[in-house]
C-alpha cells in the first residue's frame, strides 16, 4: 500500500513538469526563427545606400583586380627581345612585339621607340608621360574605395542614432519603458552599425590590396623604362 502510494505521488510530481516540459518545447518550435532577410528589414531605410555602397565595391574591387592583372601580365622575355631588336637596328620589328603586348609597359617602351632620333632626354620625358597616364588608368576608381570606407560607417551611425531616437520616442509615447518600447530601436541600431562596419571594412581592404597590386606594377614599369635608357645610351 505504502509502495502503491509512492508511485501515485511520484507521478502527480512529475507529470507537471513533463507537461510543462512539453509547453515549452512546443513554444519554442512554434516560435518562429529571424532569418537574415527579416534582420536586414529591421535596419530600416538606411540600409539602402549602404547596400548601394557594398554594391559599388566589390563592383570596384573585381573590376579593377582584372584590369590590373591583365596589365601585370607581360613575359620576362619582353625587354630582351626589346634589347635584342634595337641591338640589330630592327626598330621596327621592337614596334611590332610593343604592338603585339597590349599592356601599360608595351605602350610606354613603344613610345619611346618612337622617339628615337630626338636627344635622350627628350625620350626620357616621353617615356615618363606616358608611364603616368597609364598608372593614372590602373589607379582609375581605387579612390572611391577610400570615400566608401569612410562614409559607410558614418552612414551606421546615422542609424544607430535613427534607432535611439525610436527608442525615446516609443518611450514618451507608452511611458513605459520595456522590451517592446526599445527591442524596436535597438535592432535598427544594431543591424545598421553592423553593416556599417562591415561594407567599410571591405572597401578599406580593396583599397589598400589594390593600391599594393598597383605600386607593384609601377615599380616594374619603373626599371623597364631604365632599362630601356640604357638600351639606347649603349647603342
Amino acid at each position: 500500500m505504502t509502495s502503491l502510494l509512492l508511485q501515485i505521488t511520484t507521478a502527480a510530481t512529475t507529470a507537471p513538469a513533463d507537461t510543462a516540459a512539453v509547453a515549452a518545447n512546443a513554444q519554442a518550435a512554434a516560435t518562429p526563427g529571424l532569418s537574415l532577410i527579416d534582420l536586414i528589414l529591421q535596419g530600416g531605410w538606411i540600409m539602402v545606400p549602404i547596400f548601394l555602397l557594398s554594391f559599388i565595391s566589390i563592383y570596384v574591387i573585381i573590376e579593377r583586380y582584372i584590369t590590373i592583372r591583365r596589365a601585370a601580365v607581360n613575359p620576362d622575355s619582353f625587354m630582351a627581345g626589346i634589347r635584342g631588336l634595337m641591338v640589330k637596328g630592327d626598330l621596327q620589328g621592337a614596334k611590332l612585339l610593343c604592338a603585339q603586348n597590349p599592356s601599360p609597359l608595351a605602350r610606354m617602351i613603344e613610345k619611346g621607340i618612337r622617339r628615337i632620333g630626338l636627344p635622350l632626354k627628350d625620350i626620357e620625358a616621353s617615356v615618363e608621360n606616358v608611364g603616368k597616364v597609364e598608372v593614372a588608368r590602373l589607379e582609375k576608381n581605387i579612390s572611391i574605395l577610400g570615400i566608401i570606407a569612410g562614409i559607410a560607417p558614418m552612414l551606421g551611425f546615422v542609424g544607430t542614432i535613427i534607432g535611439v531616437i525610436k527608442i525615446f520616442y516609443a518611450i514618451s509615447t507608452t511611458g513605459d519603458f520595456g522590451i517592446a518600447q526599445i527591442s524596436g530601436g535597438l535592432y535598427t541600431k544594431m543591424v545598421t552599425s553592423a553593416a556599417g562596419l562591415i561594407v567599410g571594412i571591405i572597401a578599406h581592404v580593396g583599397y589598400h590590396w589594390l593600391s599594393i597590386m598597383v605600386e607593384r606594377l609601377v615599380f616594374r614599369m619603373e626599371n623597364s623604362a631604365i632599362e630601356f635608357m640604357d638600351i639606347l645610351q649603349d647603342n
